[in-house]
């Protein structure tokens, strides 16, 4: 058995997530020094240090949840109730106790290592709806008792992530909520109710909310992008850099390590602009292996959702994809200007130990459900049992008894 679960992993999809991680982490070295100097003095590989910590730790959850740990135990109800506590215990005391940084209270700081709980949040919705959107596939298209309820759970995740505020992990969590639901099977007409129940609610919330959400420090974020280096020394500031360095990069880059706006120029180089420094240091051909790379893992994962039986394990492809998949168009579209900024890591190449290990756990259970859906493939194909070969022996012993053959 041992040796069939060995044979049936994908080792295209592990290695292109090893690759992803290994090269981020070479990345974060080199956008990092800057600002590590500024802060550290002479520990100059201080962020790449913890960076290489955190991944460390995260290959040994990657095992766990690709190997050692079923995927469909998590839709066991004790699960799924110690999923839900967890989620809103971390993110309700996030607010009375975390750590402020970068203007949101989003952190537990633990001394030597902080912990972000909306990175967790993120995969707690892909598991609770998956699994209770599995459970309800005989009544799905009941609105009021197989789509409602899960909803709950989502709305109070989502308020928790906005009061921090944290608005682009919300969005990532609210969008990957969307994709599960609108592959669970459920018929147009429900479909359409949620449209028409979100439309209302999001105008209650903007008309409840206006002078918050349209502050002048937030539409400032969304006229800064029609020609950011006309205030290039305020608003414009994070923006425009962005722009200069994937801009010198070219085909092939200025060289690995001999980029220059991530000297004091380009803000949180090795985090949500990292990017940016990619594209200088390694050009076009760089952003395109990253950009590839991440399309592969995404893919990879839809094709494990259709190939899989069991809804549950679907639903969980389906959500983990959408997952890395709009945090990295989120990302990807924010560094270059074609939507306001937000915070977002890129998957896997970013600065962070909750991102790589919430990735770590969320990427080793998409290998497993890839692996069980592979087993069960074939150990299907091998209960068909072929036509058993004629004996030569038996055979000739037949014929020259009786003058036919077998």
């Amino acid at each position: 058995m041992m040796k069939n679960k060995l044979k049936s992993y994908d080792y295209t999809l592990i290695l292109a997530i090893i690759v992803l991680s290994i090269f981020g982490l070479v990345m974060v070295y080199s956008a990092s020094m800057g600002a590590a100097l500024n802060r550290y003095g002479y520990e100059h590989d201080f962020f790449y240090q913890k960076q290489k910590m955190a991944l460390l730790g995260s290959a040994a959850i990657f095992i766990v949840f690709a190997y050692v740990f079923p995927y469909r135990l998590l839709k066991k109800t004790a699960w799924l109730i110690m999923i839900v506590l967890i989620s809103f215990g971390a993110l309700g005391a996030v607010l009375i106790i975390g750590k402020v940084a970068g203007n949101a209270q989003s952190w537990f700081d633990l001394g030597f290592f902080s912990i972000q709980p909306a990175e967790f949040a993120k995969i707690s919705v892909i598991i609770y709806l998956s699994a209770v959107y599995a459970k309800k596939q005989s009544y799905i298209n009941n609105f009021n008792k197989g789509v409602v309820p899960p909803l709950a759970y989502l709305i109070i995740i989502s308020g928790l992530i906005i009061m921090q505020p944290d608005f682009g992990t919300a969005a990532i969590v609210i969008a990957i909520a969307i994709l599960i639901i609108l592959s669970s099977g459920m018929n147009i007409k429900n479909i359409m109710k949620l449209v028409a129940i979100g439309a209302a609610v999001l105008t209650i919330f903007a008309l409840g909310f206006q002078d918050w959400i349209f502050s002048e420090e937030r539409l400032s974020r969304l006229s800064v992008l029609e020609d950011p280096f006309e205030d290039v020394k305020d608003e414009g500031f994070h923006l425009s850099n962005s722009l200069i360095a994937i801009g010198s990069g070219g085909i092939t880059g200025l060289g690995l390590g001999q980029g220059v706006q991530k000297l004091g120029y380009l803000p949180e180089s090795h985090t949500d602009f990292i990017i940016a420094v990619v594209a200088e240091e390694l050009g076009l051909i760089g952003v395109a292996f990253v950009v590839l790379s991440l399309c592969f893992i995404v893919l990879k994962g839809y094709r494990i959702a259709m190939r899989c039986k069991d809804p549950f394990g679907s639903l969980l492809a389906i959500g983990i994809s959408s997952m890395i998949g709009v945090q990295s168009i989120i990302n990807l579209a924010g560094v270059s200007g074609v939507i306001p900024l937000t915070g977002v890591p890129l998957p896997f190449v970013s600065y962070g130990g909750s991102s790589i290990m919430q990735l770590a756990m969320s990427a080793g259970i998409l290998v497993n459900v890839s692996m069980y859906t592979r087993l069960e493939t074939n150990s299907k194909k091998g209960n068909v049992k072929p036509v058993p070969e004629k004996q030569p022996v038996r055979q000739k012993v037949y014929k020259a008894r009786t003058g036919r053959s077998l």
